[in-house]
């Protein structure tokens, strides 16, 4: 990749979703835009990954495991970060001198940051198609790295800091604003999951420490209440029967649709995934749900598959019907835009 373009990666990147969010990647991200040395290393990162999101995770990952001055500027591990203006030489002589360790990380993990809190705007959903059925729910989750959305109906809810959903005696709290209709009644009652199945390229296995220490990688620096949902988020999935399967969806989803109970509702779902399918196979993606719909309906609960809002759908016999469509949500889910079309 042109180092021109890697740079522009870094800058929209700090703009787009750094600004208001992460003041140490914000900062890191434009500073890394104007240095060849740092751009040419980024190139490491294999295509079709989202090259600043992953460098800095990699950073992260390794600083866990180093006693390195770098770490007294990250919020995530002291509690007394140093300023952040100061940070860049110390930034670059760490990845410099960790070089080899950076490009094995960067070649072999893969961004996969399954925001907890993006349950918020599925549960809802989840809960109107069990209240019309009455029948158990298949959960059949596209790209769910460790799984983590597959526990949705365990956990606890508050919408706009009033509304709670009371699912578990657990203290996880999911918390997010809804800006748009009111949220179906349904949700005040629970669901039926008869099974939970996620495919991903290199699913993460919770019960695995170095793979956990990924997932905490992946959280930026300051975000400490999305570091402490995962921590608490963790023993509920451990005590869940979820099958995680590795393999590409597309090629393996008509095969693992035929093994799910034929009486349970099929519900497929992916969130912030699509945007890293090229486009062809997303059509494609499309065309395996078509012909899985020839032998049982299903719903298809999406976004940024051919736009940034969020859709869910009803196939049947090949025919996709529209239950609703909302404005893009919140990258992190911290709020949504409900829509009962």
């Amino acid at each position: 990749m042109m180092l021109a373009k890697l740079s522009q990666q870094f800058r929209t990147f700090a703009k787009n979703e750094c600004e208001n969010s992460s003041p140490l990647y914000e900062h890191l991200a434009y500073t890394i835009a104007d240095d060849e040395e740092i751009l040419t290393i980024a190139r490491y990162v294999p295509q079709g990954q989202p090259v600043p999101n992953l460098l800095l995770a990699a950073v992260h990952y390794l600083l866990a495991t180093n006693e390195d001055e770098l770490a007294g500027f990250y919020p995530s591990f002291t509690t007394t970060s140093k300023p952040t203006d100061h940070v860049y030489p110390v930034f670059k002589k760490f990845v410099l001198s960790h070089l080899d360790e950076l490009k094995v990380i960067m070649q072999a993990k893969l961004v996969q940051t399954n925001e907890i809190r993006r349950c918020a705007y599925l549960y809802p959903m989840m809960t109107e198609i069990y209240a019309k059925h009455q029948k158990p729910l298949a959960f059949l989750e596209i790209g769910a790295s460790a799984g983590l959305q597959l526990g949705m109906d365990q956990y606890n809810y508050t919408y706009n800091r009033k509304l709670s959903v009371i699912n578990s005696a657990s203290d996880l709290v999911l918390t997010s604003d809804n800006q748009g209709e009111e949220l179906p009644h349904s949700i005040s009652n629970s669901i039926v999951v008869g099974q939970r199945i996620g495919i991903d390229l290199h699913p993460i296995d919770v019960h695995n420490e170095e793979e956990l220490r990924w997932l905490q990688a992946l959280i930026w620096p300051e975000h400490h209440e999305r570091r402490s949902i995962l921590n608490k988020a963790i023993p509920i999935l451990k005590g869940l029967d979820i099958q995680l399967l590795r393999g590409d969806a597309i090629n393996v989803i008509k095969e693992i649709s035929s093994t799910i109970d034929q009486q349970a509702i099929l519900v497929v779902y992916h969130t912030h995934v699509a945007n890293q399918i090229p486009i062809a196979l997303r059509r494609e993606l499309i065309e395996c749900l078509q012909e899985i719909s020839k032998e049982r309906p299903l719903y298809h609960c999406y976004n940024n598959l051919f736009d940034y809002q969020l859709h869910q759908d009803f196939i049947h016999q090949t025919e996709i019907t529209t239950v609703r469509t909302m404005a893009q949500p919140d990258g992190h889910a911290r709020w949504f835009t409900w829509a009962n079309n």
